[in-house]
């Protein structure tokens, strides 16, 4: 038997302000990482300049950021569950959009590293939160699009740093050094960092904007689900849970060990210019990223459409599988040309996991839970993915070839193992997924069950 897809009955809030909600949080997706992926474009001078080696630069690229990302996710994620989301939300963009800025001032390594680790912090608010907040606006069959949509923030913010970004090198880079105000002598790459980080402080007004929808929320009591109750929980959704996450964050270690990069294969192997590079890597990361995340969004609110409740992985097990060929095409190309045609899909691909990973996690859970829920998700999948996928590339093409200019063998090795290895997991994960919305519809009997003793 496989458990109903049909929608319990609510009153439904507006559904232009449900979108309109998911407009301002994609915005502010996408502020957080153009400050996340502009260190892709700046790879040399920060060489230079900090004295470091690759596996460094993977470091502040990815390591630093995703630990800090992840363990104070999970923190923030149980503060979700019961606390003001817009503030939680509020709270963390002026804090990785300030500590951005302060990368301009960064002098060492060590200094470098600290404010990667804020940043870190500050942008931990941010998913749970919007995860929560969108699954209340939306009923279950729209859920993995809407999800999808503000998963665009992604790879807009993503293009945005790659074509921004060398658009703001090729400027910055008509002076050696820059005195401004109150700063005094700087570098181009560390007037980068001025540029794409003060805006986003500009953007915390706009949270007053957004409400928290009446009666939706799952947990009333003012406190948060016992930590041990979650857990036990997904321990008893253990095999789902962990297929899932580790597969969907090899997926993700894919997408960002080519996002951190494919700037530097196209440098290193084809003899491209940062800012040729970012402005067409940007162009095709910020329109045929948003096309694989939403596509893949509604195909799998089609496919659940049609009875399959496990939609979500059917579709992340497609792309899995697809993007073994796909990776090798692209790193192993004979030419710029060759490899830039093949760029189009492995983007659209790479996209396509991050809305419907996220959806199918909400689509799980009980309602009381599921910021906890996200945020031990986002743990795994940044952990994975943005702590390995930077620094294991980094390693191959340092420790396996010792030689920059092998980047494209490291590139293809890592992406194409990885998308064969989740793919393996993701099929793997389909019936116990459906054996997990199973027990979420008894422990919702159960639990309305309670919430009416307790009323009598």
């Amino acid at each position: 038997m496989k458990p109903s897809t049909t929608p319990t009955p609510v009153n439904e809030p507006s559904l232009s302000y449900a979108w309109y909600i998911v407009g301002v949080l994609t915005a502010i997706y996408t502020f957080s990482f153009v400050d996340r992926q502009i260190f892709s474009l700046i790879v040399a001078p920060l060489r230079r300049d900090l004295h470091i080696s690759d596996t460094q630069v993977s470091l502040l690229i990815g390591f630093s950021f995703a630990v800090f990302y992840t363990f104070f996710g999970i923190l923030i994620g149980r503060l979700t569950d019961v606390y003001s989301r817009r503030a939680i939300i509020g709270i963390g963009l002026f804090l990785w959009s300030a500590l951005t800025t302060g990368c301009a001032l960064a002098r060492s390594f060590p200094e470098m590293l600290a404010l990667r680790m804020g940043v870190g912090v500050g942008e931990a608010a941010l998913s749970p939160a919007a995860y929560s907040l969108i699954t209340d606006y939306f009923p279950p069959g729209r859920l993995a699009t809407a999800i999808s949509v503000y998963s665009m923030g992604i790879y807009v913010g993503s293009g945005l740093s790659y074509l921004l970004g060398g658009l703001v090198v090729r400027f910055a880079s008509t002076q050696a050094m820059w005195n401004l105000p109150l700063i005094g002598v700087i570098r181009p790459w560390q007037l980068i960092f001025l540029v794409v980080g003060l805006p986003g402080i500009l953007l915390v007004p706009l949270l007053f904007s957004v409400r928290e929808p009446a009666g939706k929320r799952g947990n009333q009591t003012g406190r948060a689900v016992p930590i041990g109750r979650v857990f036990a929980y997904l321990f008893e959704n253990r095999r789902t849970f962990l297929l899932h996450n580790v597969g969907f964050g090899l997926l993700s270690l894919s997408s960002y060990a080519g996002g951190a990069w494919v700037p530097e294969f196209y440098r290193r192997h084809f003899h491209w210019s940062i800012q040729t590079t970012g402005i067409i890597y940007g162009v095709i990361v910020a329109v045929f990223g948003c096309l694989g995340i939403t596509a893949a969004g509604r195909l799998a609110d089609y496919v659940r459409s049609t009875g399959r409740a496990e939609a979500t992985l059917r579709v992340g097990t497609g792309v899995a599988v697809l993007g073994v060929p796909i990776s090798c095409l692209l790193y192993l190309a004979p030419s710029a040309t060759w490899a830039t045609i093949w760029l189009i899909p492995s983007v659209t691909l790479a996209a396509a996991p991050f809305g419907i990973a996220p959806a199918a996690i909400q689509q799980m859970m009980p309602v009381s839970m599921r910021g906890q829920a996200s945020a031990i998700y986002l743990f795994i999948l940044n952990m994975i993915g943005l702590g390995a996928g930077p620094t294991a590339v980094a390693m191959v093409t340092e420790y396996v070839f010792k030689r920059d200019d092998a980047i494209q063998y490291s590139l293809a090795i890592v992406a194409s193992l990885s998308c064969a290895f989740a793919a393996v997991l993701l099929y793997g994960a389909w019936k116990p997924f459906l054996a997990s919305l199973l027990r979420l519809e008894r422990w919702n009997r159960s639990y309305a069950a309670v919430e009416k003793q307790s009323v009598l």
